[in-house]
């Protein structure tokens, strides 16, 4: 969660040409990552014929290849990283939002007593950090299913790190995502708990995180970024961020990353709202996910030197 100071600057962008979710005419309403490949274009690329030359790879084994150039082939100041991002199961707060309708869970210029995103639930549920919903486990098996799938049929180029948000729905996401795959040896799935990929912060209590203790009882296999903190010191209850304040917070979080992960196959479990940042960030179309749903995107990070004033 902390920022990276130094006097660099780096610009992020998206890849295009890789993806369908990069595409203008794929349309966010139909795409189906578990019946798209993770919308994995089906294309040549020009490393195939030193590296495939019989033509019996999987598409994601020549597009690991392809990465792999990419990197090699860049200079110092260039890094490429592919980000599967991942949105959470459905929760209780989607529920009550959906029941209440979004005027009544969200006004935003009354204080009226139907402004229900502010409770910490009603008679019958609990959203105060939101747990998932039976629609939202089955969600999860099923990206933990077509993942198994990818790995065994597809050799699909598995997360070198795992990053999730604090929020008890990516964590449970996360945890019934990769639980029992069969991950190389020297790429185990070590989870670790991110700040900053949280949700918008602020007044809807369903993005106010637990404690830490909590969340280390709860996924005692997680481990937590340095300085951490007990307490959600973050949410407030009268203020909730903006788009400009979330970017910087998604900017930070790639600078912290690309800074000190060198992985180059991360994964991010996190929220509608967050993927929205992050996509915004590295200049990629704006790509709405239901929940449940992940996709890849090839990341271009490049760092320039910032001259003192």
């Amino acid at each position: 969660m902390h920022e990276t100071s130094s006097s660099t600057n780096t610009k992020y962008t998206t890849v295009s040409g890789f993806f369908l979710q990069d595409e203008p005419s794929t349309d966010p309403k139909s795409f189906d990552y578990a019946t798209s490949d993770f919308g994995l274009i089906k294309r040549t690329y020009n490393t195939d014929n030193e590296y495939d030359p019989e033509q019996n790879k999987t598409q994601w084994e020549r597009f690991y290849q392809q990465v792999s150039k990419l990197n090699l082939q860049a200079s110092s100041n260039v890094r490429y990283k592919v980000i599967y991002m991942g949105r959470h199961g459905e929760g209780v707060h989607n529920v009550a939002e959906n029941y209440y309708g979004t005027s009544a869970w969200d006004v935003r210029f009354f204080l009226l007593i139907s402004y229900w995103s502010k409770q910490d639930g009603d008679d019958t549920l609990i959203w105060a950090d939101a747990r998932l919903t039976e629609k939202g486990i089955e969600q999860a098996r099923t990206a933990n299913k077509f993942w198994a799938s990818e790995v065994a049929m597809q050799h699909i180029p598995v997360p070198e790190k795992y990053y999730t948000s604090p929020l008890e729905r990516c964590l449970a996401t996360a945890n019934i995502t990769f639980n029992g795959l069969q991950l190389p040896a020297q790429q185990p799935c070590i989870t670790e708990v991110k700040e900053f990929l949280r949700e918008v912060i602020g007044i809807h209590t369903c993005d106010r995180r637990s404690n830490k203790a909590y969340i280390h009882t709860n996924f005692p296999a997680y481990t937590f970024e340095p300085g951490f903190a007990e307490e959600d010191q973050m949410w407030r209850s009268d203020v909730r961020e903006s788009h400009s304040v979330h970017d910087t917070r998604m900017k930070n979080l790639l600078d912290n990353i690309f800074t000190h992960d060198d992985s180059t196959y991360i994964s991010f479990t996190t929220h509608s709202g967050s993927i929205a940042s992050l996509l915004r960030v590295i200049g990629h179309r704006e790509f709405r996910m239901p929940t449940g749903a992940v996709i890849p995107v090839l990341v271009k990070a490049e760092t320039t030197h910032v001259e003192p004033s």
